[in-house]
C-alpha cells in the first residue's frame, strides 16, 4: 500500500473546504478535506481556528458551516463561545434576539429572565460579563440583586 501523502498546516494558507490538511489523530497522522474535518472534529477545528490562530480559513466557505456544526456537536462549547452573541428567546420579543442588546439596554430585566427567571443555562457569562451585570443592577435596582450575587461584587 503506498504511503498516504501529508499535507501539514500552512499558517500562512487561507483553506477552504476542499483543501487537504492532515492532523495527528489518536490513530496517527489522517488526511481529509477541511470540509470533512468539520464533520469529524469541529471543536477542534474551531479552537485552531479562534483560540490558536493557527489556522486561517474563508469565512463564507468554512467558518459560517463550522459555526453550525458546533452548536449540533458541543451545544456547551457553542454557548461558551458565543456568549452574549447568542440568539435567545426574550420576554417582549417576538422573534430571537441577540442576548448582547437585552443585556445592556435592560440590565434588570435581563438579570430578572437570566437569574431569577432560571435562564443560566441559556447563556454564557464570563466573570467579566457577571460582575458588569451585578453591578448594573445593584446601582439601578438593590432589591432585586440576589445576596449571592451581591457577594460577588463586594
Amino acid at each position: 500500500m503506498a504511503a498516504e501523502e501529508l499535507f501539514p498546516l500552512d499558517p500562512e494558507k487561507v483553506y477552504f473546504s476542499m483543501d487537504e490538511l492532515t492532523l495527528d489523530t489518536e490513530e496517527g497522522p489522517k488526511t481529509l478535506r477541511l470540509g470533512a474535518w468539520l464533520n469529524v472534529d469541529p471543536v477542534r477545528i474551531h479552537k485552531m481556528i479562534v483560540r490558536e490562530k493557527v489556522l486561517q480559513v474563508d469565512s463564507f466557505e468554512v467558518l459560517n458551516p463550522l459555526v453550525s456544526k458546533l452548536r449540533r456537536a458541543d451545544p456547551e462549547y457553542y454557548k461558551r463561545f458565543m456568549g452574549l452573541q447568542l440568539i435567545i428567546d426574550y420576554p417582549g420579543y417576538s422573534t430571537g434576539i441577540v442576548a448582547k442588546i437585552p443585556y445592556e439596554n435592560d440590565p434588570v430585566g435581563f438579570y430578572k429572565w437570566w437569574r431569577k427567571g432560571k435562564h443560566e443555562d441559556k447563556v454564557y457569562l464570563s466573570l467579566g460579563y457577571k460582575i458588569k451585570l451585578f453591578e448594573k443592577v445593584s446601582m439601578m435596582d438593590p432589591k432585586m440583586i440576589l445576596k449571592k450575587d451581591l457577594k460577588e461584587i463586594q
